[in-house]
């Protein structure tokens, strides 16, 4: 058998392999996650168009020809969230600013020892509270949604905009470097299934910010008093102490820096794509420290 002859510029090998690479980088990233599981019902439904066009079953060729048509449409809104929030990682990657959250060692303690006293208070007086540290991603359309504040993170403040009385208690507050930016501000609240009944709308909400933006939020409960941090994604209960959340906190947001200026797109990618893993009973479950 002969084949006809095949000239191959340095180009034409150039863009194989990057081909190769980018297509093998995607299937890593999606390995274990949601995603890979929908690439194989759609694999699937292929096959299955191939064997009825290869039988001649017009009628079942043109069924799951139209399913195919409406998974690739139905598969940008279902992960919508995912999406945004990979391109705004992407963008950042890209184009890194300047960080909203002064890099200075004594600016993030004082911040983190404010806000672990204000939680401690809140939680010993069974005042519900949710408060949102914005950090690379912007959370101006969130500070657009409520009232702005515009003042200086003391705990003094802070009590005063969750006080039951308060015009501004229900909500969120938004800190922005070092100064709150508006308060009662709407959040999306994450579709993630909570096994625990002790979480409601705020661990909810909690947990969309930092499903959708690289944000940290703090949680107080109203009706339990308890504490949590929730941060991409994922919600850690913390004992009632200013000093122990002070530490976590602190640790999340050094940590976070750093990892941000280590990572690269793919880390960006892959930090995504592990939001949308689900168990094998098919429910996302939520962390919880014991």
């Amino acid at each position: 058998m002969k084949f006809p002859h095949i000239a191959l510029a340095w180009t034409d090998i150039a863009d194989i392999i990057l081909t190769a690479y980018f297509v093998y980088a995607v299937l890593l990233l999606i390995r274990g996650t949601r995603a890979m599981q929908i690439l194989q019902g759609l694999a699937l439904l292929l096959v299955l168009r191939a064997g009825a066009q290869y039988f001649h079953l017009w009628t079942v060729f043109s069924l799951l020809n139209a399913l195919l048509i409406v998974s690739g449409v139905a598969i940008p809104v279902v992960f919508q969230p995912e999406l945004r929030r990979a391109l705004a990682q992407l963008g950042r990657a890209g184009f890194q600013g300047a960080p909203s959250l002064s890099t200075e060692r004594e600016s993030v303690d004082r911040l983190c020892a404010v806000l672990g006293t204000a939680a401690a208070v809140l939680s010993r007086s069974a005042i519900g509270a949710i408060i949102v540290i914005e950090r690379n991603a912007a959370l101006d359309d969130y500070i657009e949604s409520g009232s702005k504040v515009d003042a200086l993170v003391t705990a003094e403040m802070l009590l005063s905009l969750f006080a039951p009385r308060s015009p501004l208690h229900d909500g969120a507050v938004i800190i922005k470097g070092d100064r709150i930016a508006a308060a009662s501000c709407f959040l999306p609240l994450s579709e993630r299934v909570l096994f625990d009944r002790r979480m409601g709308t705020r661990h909810r909400a909690g947990l969309g910010i930092t499903e959708q933006t690289d944000a940290l939020a703090l949680i107080v409960s109203e009706e339990t008093g308890a504490i949590a941090i929730a941060r991409d994604g994922v919600l850690e209960e913390q004992s009632a102490n200013p000093q122990t959340v002070a530490a976590a906190l602190n640790s999340a947001l050094v940590s976070s820096r750093r990892a941000a200026e280590r990572q690269t797109i793919f880390d960006y990618a892959r930090t995504i794509m592990s939001r949308m893993h689900v168990s094998p009973n098919g429910l996302d479950k939520t962390k919880l420290r014991p």
